[in-house]
């Protein structure tokens, strides 16, 4: 028997206000609700970066950040991303830290489904190689993050908005870079 997932929906000030089930959240209109994002860093300095699988309702198929997630009702965001980080890509992570606190965005995918999300962002180091969860992630490279920056500069629209986003605002990638203006 498969068990229904649930996620925490937020009020416009981040407060929680209910769940409801992850499978009936993400649509043309998807409530605010309460994720992560987290990025991890090998002993090289290198930042994985993940292909999100086929099968994915939002974004399959692209690249993104190492992985994402939605904490459970009454679990701690902390523990959510160490639960993610085995069963997406059988990682233990080392010095994780939370880097963008009060993170959001809402965006739109080709297909009209939306996330709209708060989503603190995490940063962790491993010493292991990924072991890929193929319902979650299809590829996984470890990247230079300055490397990362000019491909997401250069071609935004070839990963995830999150990833974009949230590069921006990152040390991970440098000083937080300011957003390219069209000219």
């Amino acid at each position: 028997m498969i068990e229904t997932e649930y996620v925490v929906l937020l009020d416009d000030d981040g407060r929680e206000i209910g769940t409801a089930p992850k499978s009936s959240v993400h649509g043309t209109d998807t409530a605010l609700h309460l994720a992560f994002s987290c990025h991890v860093v090998n002993g090289d300095g290198q930042v994985l970066v993940t292909r999100r699988a086929l099968g994915k309702t939002t974004w399959p198929g692209v690249w993104t950040n190492s992985f994402c997630g939605h904490p459970r009702p009454a679990e701690p965001v902390i523990s959510a991303v160490r639960r993610r980080a085995s069963h997406e890509l059988g990682l233990e992570l080392d010095d994780l830290q939370l880097a963008l606190p009060l993170f959001r965005y809402r965006a739109t995918d080709v297909n009209g489904i939306v996330e709209h999300e708060i989503c603190p962002v995490y940063t962790a180091r491993t010493s292991q190689e990924p072991e890929l969860n193929p319902l979650e992630v299809v590829d996984a490279e470890w990247v230079d993050p300055v490397d990362l920056a000019t491909a997401l500069d250069a071609t935004p629209w070839a990963f995830s908005p999150w990833l974009v986003l949230q590069a921006e605002q990152l040390r991970l990638f440098g000083a937080p870079r300011a957003r390219r203006r069209a000219s």
